[in-house]
């Protein structure tokens, strides 16, 4: 009698730890930061301030489902500038930022979600450059842009280089024309989406130099369940094809 009614107890004690672990995710709400970057999230109205369905991209579409399959409550906000919402995805509990490159120096910052897609880093020039390059080492004689803040940025002063920086990445697009720059490093597709909204066609790759994934970066703070439930969804829609199919609708 006596062990099973420590086997009843120790059944009831499992349910009530699983169904514990089910109400964190369910009760929990977070805030959700994003920026402009295409084609991984934008404002529908090209604005640097939007919220909830007023985000597209293959990211916010992904970001969405995830939380609705998860059961996880939470709003979304798209501002500016990418620094900012860095910065409170870091420092805010209940706080999450995407898409943010996963790297070795970010690693232990963040609880990582992902990855949602991926992030080739180039660097692009004009259709008519002559520049021809084997190693960012040898970029260091040109004026190479880049997006203040950005991961692609913090790797090329990491190597050395000494980039120009810009507040919205698509001005970029518009000093390379101008010949106010040499290069352009940036991601892609990102980069050519960027370049074809300022009406800028035509760049060719000079250098493809690093890759990245890009993932959901959520505060330290977030619970360990909400994350695995998270991650667990997402990686259900992958199986499934609906993250293909997403990621289809943009480009």
């Amino acid at each position: 009698m006596c062990k099973r009614l420590l086997f009843a107890l120790a059944g009831t004690l499992m349910v009530l730890a699983g169904s514990a672990r089910a109400d964190v995710a369910s009760n929990y709400r977070m805030v959700l930061l994003t920026e402009n970057f295409p084609p991984y999230n934008m404002a529908v109205n090209g604005k640097n301030f939007a919220r909830d369905d007023k985000i597209e991209g293959i990211a916010a579409d992904i970001v969405r489902e995830m939380f609705k399959r998860a059961g996880i409550h939470y709003n979304l906000t798209l501002r500016f500038p990418w620094e900012r919402i860095y910065k409170l995805a870091l420092e805010k509990p209940g706080y999450g930022v995407f898409v943010a490159a996963r790297l070795p120096e970010r690693e232990e910052l963040f609880k990582w979600v992902g990855p949602i897609g991926p992030d080739d880093w180039v660097l692009l020039g004009r259709s008519d450059s002559s520049i021809v390059l084997n190693s960012l080492e040898e970029a260091k004689q040109y004026k190479v842009g880049a997006y203040k803040g950005d991961a692609i940025a913090e790797h090329l002063v990491e190597k050395g280089l000494q980039p120009i920086t810009a507040l919205r990445d698509q001005l970029n697009a518009s000093k390379l024309m101008a010949g106010q720059i040499d290069l352009w490093a940036t991601g892609d597709p990102a980069g050519r989406y960027l370049a074809k909204q300022e009406g800028v066609s035509g760049l060719k790759t000079i250098l493809r130099f690093d890759s990245a994934e890009l993932y959901l970066a959520l505060n330290k703070q977030v619970p360990d369940e909400v994350v695995r439930k998270l991650q667990g969804e997402l990686d259900k829609m992958r199986a499934e094809g609906v993250v293909d199919s997403m990621t289809k609708r943009y480009l």
